[in-house]
């Protein structure tokens, strides 16, 4: 869920078992809001420029490293990620990674050959 989604806890209660996540930006204080809200899982970005959210908030990885530390719940790296930049978002931190643009919205590659790049 996005920071202007609603609240977590009712989605919670709306949605049962699912699985919620919380975009958390590069705020610490956010991230630890999502986890008194019971969030299943963290997202962390945008750390590059996206085609999908142009304006989106930027991130570091420096807010990776801390959620390693620090947090126990996934952590997931989402806005601009692409096949140049994954390993180090992972490397850093992040458990899982989010990707569309470059997947869907890729002028240069298909779908196919742009989820080859992730190796």
């Amino acid at each position: 869920m996005g920071q202007s989604d609603g609240s977590v806890i009712k989605a919670k209660k709306y949605l049962k078992k699912k699985i919620i996540g919380v975009t958390c930006h590069n705020s610490k204080l956010l991230a630890e809001i999502a986890i008194q809200n019971k969030a299943d899982y963290l997202a962390f970005g945008s750390f590059s420029n996206s085609k999908l959210k142009p304006k989106a908030k930027k991130a570091n990885l420096n807010i990776l490293k801390w959620a390693r530390k620090n947090i126990k719940k996934p952590i997931v790296a989402i806005g601009g990620v692409n096949n140049l930049n994954y390993k180090k978002l992972i490397k850093s931190g992040a458990k899982y990674i989010a990707i569309s643009s470059y997947i869907w919205d890729n002028p240069k590659l298909k779908p196919e050959i742009a989820v080859r790049k992730f190796k």
